[in-house]
C-alpha cells in the first residue's frame, strides 16, 4: 500500500525503538522521510537503510531538539523538498526515579533536562517547521499531521519519574492547544503508548530484568501483551494518514488496556 507516496515526513529520534518503527513504516507506503538523531549515528544510518529500501528518498540530520538550531536544521533538511506533510515529535529523554515519593531522587536540572526535549524541543521543532507544514496544506488542501509521542505518564502520572510524567502532561496540554490554534491547516494529535520493548527498557535493566518487565507488564494489561515499537507504529501511522483526516486534538492511550488496572483472576 503506497497510499503515502510522495510526502513527506520528519520523525525527530527516529534512529532507534519507536521513532525507527515509525520512519520504516511510513517509507514503506511511500513517503519520503527525514530520520534524526543525536547520538546514535550508526543505527541512524541503519534505519535510514531499511528506508530507502522502500525506494523512497531518505535525509539524516544529526540535530538537538532541545534548542532552536537544531529545529531550523531538521527543517532546512525539510526545505529541500519544499514542503512537509507529516511531522512527529518523538524525541524524548527521561530521568529514571521511580520511587515518586523520593524528591531528593531528582534535581531542578533534571526537571529542566527533561522538559527542554519532550515539550520545549517538540515545540521547537513544529516552530521550525510550520511555514513548511502549511505549505503542504496549501498545496493539496489536506491538512498536515502533526503526531506528538506521549506517554501513559503524562495521563496517569506513573513512569520513570515525576519529571517524566510532568512533561509528558505538559506535552499532551500543548497537543489541546496547538491543535485549535493551527487548524485547519495542521492537526495535532499524541499518542500515549504504556509499555514499549525497546532499548529504553534494556538499557535500564539487564536481561532477566527485562524480561521479568516484560512478564509483568504482560499481567498488568487485559490484552496480556508487552507491546513491542511496531504494534504502537501502526497506530501512530493511522494518525498520519488520511484515515484520521478529521481527527484533531485526540490523545490516545496504546497501552493493551493497562489504564485499566490489573485484569480480574
Amino acid at each position: 500500500m503506497q497510499d503515502l507516496e510522495g510526502r513527506n515526513a520528519l520523525v525527530t529520534g527516529s534512529a532507534t525503538g519507536l521513532g525507527r518503527s515509525i520512519a520504516v513504516k511510513l517509507a514503506a507506503r511511500g513517503a519520503n522521510v527525514i530520520l534524526n538523531y543525536t547520538r546514535s549515528r550508526t543505527e541512524a544510518e541503519e534505519a535510514a537503510d531499511l528506508c530507502r529500501a522502500a525506494g523512497v528518498q531518505v535525509q539524516v540530520v544529526k540535530a538537538s531538539v532541545a534548542d532552536a538550531d537544531g529545529g531550523r536544521a531538521l527543517a532546512d533538511a525539510a526545505a529541500r523538498w519544499g514542503h512537509l506533510d507529516m511531522l512527529v515529535n518523538n524525541a524524548g529523554i527521561t530521568r529514571h526515579a521511580r520511587d515518586h515519593s523520593d524528591l531528593d531522587a531528582l534535581s531542578k536540572d533534571d526537571f529542566l533536562d527533561v522538559y527542554a526535549v519532550n515539550v520545549v524541543g517538540a515545540f521547537l521543532v513544529l516552530q521550525a517547521t510550520k511555514p513548511l507544514l502549511v505549505a503542504a496544506y496549501k498545496a493539496t488542501g489536506r491538512a498536515s499531521s502533526v503526531l506528538n509521542t506521549s506517554s501513559i505518564a503524562g495521563v496517569k502520572g506513573v513512569g520513570s519519574s515525576v519529571a517524566y510524567a510532568a512533561s509528558k502532561g505538559a506535552l499532551n496540554t500543548m497537543t489541546l492547544s496547538l491543535a485549535r490554534a493551527l487548524a485547519p491547516a495542521i492537526r495535532v494529535n499524541a499518542i500515549c503508548p504504556g509499555f514499549i520493548g525497546t532499548r529504553w527498557f534494556k538499557d535500564a535493566l539487564d536481561e532477566a530484568g527485562f524480561a521479568e518487565k516484560e512478564r509483568s507488564v504482560q499481567a498488568l494489561t487485559p490484552l496480556g501483551v508487552a507491546s513491542g515499537p511496531d504494534d504502537i507504529a501502526d497506530t501512530a501511522l493511522f494518525f498520519l494518514s488520511d484515515a484520521s483526516r478529521h481527527v484533531t486534538g485526540e490523545l490516545l492511550l496504546v497501552d493493551a488496556g493497562m489504564h485499566l488496572g490489573k485484569p480480574r483472576a
